[in-house]
């Protein structure tokens, strides 16, 4: 007995599976379904566009042609119905496209997001799927993500963020031929239930406190009403640029921003020992302890390295503010760690680019990214049920807890 076309094709795809090979790439059984649904919906679209109004216009059906279309499924060959008016738009298989790149979008956006150039995005489908995709289709599906990326830029945000983490990233964009820097201003917050949540991502030519200052300004017109603490580098301005849209966030400038600034102007053979009595600084238990550790080690350099322990002693306001906490919060604020370690995992995805060709596509990549390592933020920051109740005790009713 004659089998049935449905068993021929189960019987292909059975044999397919067993030998290991691909049911969707070039000579796979789906080939045919696909061509047979795509030829069914052309018929349709067809069909409708010859509404009564378009016969009554002298327009019918012209006969058939057909087109060669590379698909995931390999190459086929489509019957394609034609009007006499040649007024007929298909949608699902444009008049001049030869490449379905559209069921192919979400492997070509997932490779770009891993950092992948559009020449290698091209050869891994070449070798996947036998399908050759121009740079320009993979360009038009990647450009399908910038409303995402400016959805996403705009979205409402939580009133609150209690550990907010501030800093730039910086890059190289193609400018009217030249290459010029940019900045990208990220920050990292934490809400009340201690999860982690990238709320902002700017571009800017430099890094500078006026610009962060219109980055708060923006959070604030986003929902954001209050920031407890705020982590930031020891950058000119910023944490008074802060202090003027959030008055009663608390402000820890990194201490290891400020080691490495002061390291700079040490000598190499005093290195060492000079850390060793810093470390009796930042290390000490309590912020009075911290103050008498201070005076030692002006003691005991002041005199060789006076711009230094100046530096110190006129940023230890902003730099001990972590004094007031225990371990727990301490390790989450007294560096910018944990925005610093977001960066690391972004450049691994951009590190492959030299200069982007616009700010766009640098901004893209990264909301892409960031869409990836975001993935993993399914749980509350480590010790959070601590955490949440030494906030609360510190910001009484600014914090809110749900109890």
């Amino acid at each position: 007995m004659e089998k049935t076309e449905f068993e021929q094709m189960r019987d292909k795809a059975l044999e397919q599976l067993m030998k290991g090979q691909s049911l969707t790439g070039k000579d796979g059984v789906f080939a045919p379904l696909l061509q047979q649904f795509l030829e069914s919906a052309l018929e349709s679209g067809m069909n409708a566009h010859l509404s009564s109004e378009e016969r009554e216009s002298g327009n019918k059906r012209n006969g058939k042609g057909s087109k060669r279309l590379k698909t995931i499924s390999g190459e086929i060959i489509l019957t394609t119905p034609e009007d006499r008016k040649s007024s007929f738009l298909p949608q699902i298989v444009k008049k001049c496209e030869t490449v379905l790149a559209d069921n192919l979008a979400p492997q070509i956006i997932g490779l770009y997001s891993k950092g992948m150039s559009f020449r290698d995005i091209s050869d891994h489908i070449q070798q996947m799927y036998d399908v050759e995709i121009s740079h320009s289709t993979l360009s038009e599906i990647t450009e399908r993500v910038i409303p995402q990326v400016k959805e996403w830029q705009n979205r409402p945000l939580e009133s609150l963020y209690t550990i907010v983490w501030m800093d730039a990233m910086h890059y190289k964009v193609k400018d009217g031929g030249r290459v010029v820097p940019r900045a990208v201003y990220n920050v990292l917050g934490v809400n009340r239930h201690g999860y982690k949540e990238l709320i902002g991502m700017y571009i800017s030519e430099s890094e500078g406190s006026n610009f962060w200052l219109s980055v708060l300004t923006d959070l604030k017109s986003r929902g954001v009403k209050d920031i407890l603490i705020a982590c930031t580098d020891n950058l000119t301005g910023f944490s008074e640029a802060i202090i003027s849209v959030f008055p009663g966030s608390e402000i820890q400038t990194c201490v290891i921003h400020q080691i490495r600034n002061s390291l700079k102007y040490v000598a190499s053979k005093d290195q060492k020992a000079f850390m060793q009595d810093l470390k009796n600084v930042y290390q000490a238990p309590t912020q009075e302890k911290a103050e008498l550790e201070l005076e030692k080690l002006d003691e005991n350099w002041g005199k060789k390295y006076p711009i230094v322990i100046k530096s110190w002693y006129s940023n230890w306001h902003k730099l001990s503010t972590y004094f007031a906490y225990d371990e727990h919060i301490r390790k989450l604020i007294y560096t910018t760690n944990a925005v610093e370690g977001f960066h690391r995992q972004v450049r691994k995805i951009t590190k492959t680019k030299g200069a982007f060709p616009n700010d766009m596509a640098l901004l893209k990549l990264i909301y892409l990214a960031v869409e990836n390592i975001s993935k993993k933020w399914t749980s509350p920051l480590l010790n959070w049920a601590i955490t949440s109740q030494q906030l609360d005790i510190k910001f009484g009713d600014r914090m809110k807890m749900d109890l």
